[in-house]
C-alpha cells in the first residue's frame, strides 16, 4: 500500500519514523515550507531527507502544484499527522483509499484545533485519540480507532499531550495503517448527536474572570498552559497565570472577600479569591519581566495582601 505521509513537528516525524520502521511503502512526504532564519529544523523534514523520500513543502495543500505531485506518486492512503490545513478535495481522491486523520479527542465530542485545551477547560476526566477517515468536514470521518487517557487533576494542554496523548498516537497511526492494508479496518461513522465543535484557543477565551468558583479558574489555568495563557490583569498590565493550585474548599463556604482579592503571600506564591474558593498562584508570565516564580514576582512588583486583580469578563 503506497503512502503519502503528511505532517510536522516531532510529532510527525515520530509516526513517520514509525511507519517506515514496520516497513510500510511511503513514496512521499509532505511538510510546511521552511522558515527563514528558524532557530530550530523541522524534524518530519530531517527525517524525510535521511530515509530518501520524495519530498514537497508546499505553502498549501490545495492547488496544481500539490495535485500534480501527488499524481506522480499514485498513493493508496495519505496519512496526516500534525497537519493544520484543510487538503483539496481534487488532491484527497488521487487516493485509491482516500486519507486518514490522527485528532487528540474521543470524537465526535471535542472536534478543532484545540481539543485538547477545551476538554481540560471544560472539567473532562479522560480523553483519548481518535484515527479517522478524512472527509468534507472537520473532524467528521468514519473512525478507524480510538483509545482513551484519563486526564489527571493537574494535568495541563501540554504534560497531557506530550506525556499520553503524543505516544498513544505514535502507536496508533501506524495501527490504523495496518489495519487498512489488511483489509480489516471498521468504519464507524461518528454519531451527529454526540459531536461538539470548539474555535482555536485565543486570549480572548483565557481571560480569568475571578467571580467563577475555583475549579473552573484552575481548569482555565491548565487548558491555557502553555499558549495563550490564564490572563489577569494587575495595575493597569496584563499578567498570565502559568500554574496555580486550587486551596481546599467547604462548597458552603461563602467568600470573605471580594472575588480577585489577594489574600495571603506564601513561600509557594500568593493566594487570591475567588467566587467561590481560592486560588494559589505558583507561576506567572509578564511582558516586561518574562517567565518568573510567584513568589519573585511578589519581590519585584511588591504585591500585597489586600491588592486587587482586575476581573475580567
Amino acid at each position: 500500500m503506497r503512502l503519502v505521509v503528511i505532517g510536522q513537528a516531532p510529532f510527525g516525524r515520530d509516526c513517520l519514523k514509525a511507519l517506515l520502521d514496520r516497513g510500510e511503502e511511503v513514496v512521499g512526504a509532505i511538510t510546511v515550507p521552511d522558515v527563514p532564519g528558524a532557530k530550530k529544523p523541522n524534524p518530519f523534514k530531517e527525517l524525510a531527507v535521511e530515509r530518501g523520500l520524495d519530498l514537497l513543502q508546499p505553502r498549501h495543500l490545495k492547488g496544481p502544484e500539490v495535485l500534480a505531485w501527488v499524481r506522480d506518486k499514485k498513493p493508496d492512503l495519505f496519512v496526516l499527522v500534525f497537519v493544520t490545513q484543510y487538503m483539496g478535495k481534487d488532491v484527497l481522491d488521487v487516493a485509491t483509499l482516500g486519507g486518514i486523520n490522527y485528532h487528540p479527542s474521543l470524537l465526535p465530542k471535542y472536534r478543532g484545533g484545540s481539543a485538547i485545551a477545551w476538554a481540560i477547560l471544560h472539567g473532562e476526566l479522560q480523553t483519548g485519540v481518535t484515527i479517522h477517515y478524512i472527509d468534507d468536514g472537520v473532524d467528521t470521518g468514519d473512525i478507524v480507532l480510538q483509545e482513551s487517557v484519563p486526564i489527571a487533576p493537574d494535568d495541563t494542554t501540554a504534560s497531557l499531550y506530550f506525556n499520553k496523548l503524543y505516544p498513544l498516537g505514535v502507536k496508533l497511526v501506524p495501527e490504523a495503517v495496518r489495519l487498512i492494508r489488511e483489509g480489516k479496518a471498521p468504519r464507524i461513522p461518528q454519531d451527529p448527536r454526540l459531536a461538539s465543535f470548539q474555535p482555536a484557543l485565543k486570549p480572548e477565551h483565557t481571560q480569568i474572570d475571578w467571580r467563577q468558583d475555583v475549579k473552573t479558574i484552575y481548569n482555565l489555568v491548565r487548558g491555557a498552559f502553555p499558549v495563550p495563557g490564564a490572563g489577569t490583569r494587575w495595575q493597569g498590565k496584563n499578567l498570565i497565570i502559568q500554574e496555580a493550585a486550587p486551596m481546599p474548599v467547604q462548597m458552603w463556604e461563602k467568600p470573605s472577600r471580594a472575588p480577585g482579592e489577594v489574600l495571603e503571600v506564601t513561600a509557594d506564591g500568593f493566594t487570591v479569591q475567588t467566587g467561590l474558593g481560592v486560588l494559589l498562584v505558583k507561576k506567572v508570565l509578564s511582558k516586561e519581566a518574562g517567565k518568573m516564580s510567584a513568589a519573585d514576582f511578589v519581590k519585584a512588583s511588591g504585591l500585597k495582601p489586600g491588592d486587587n486583580f482586575e476581573p475580567c469578563g
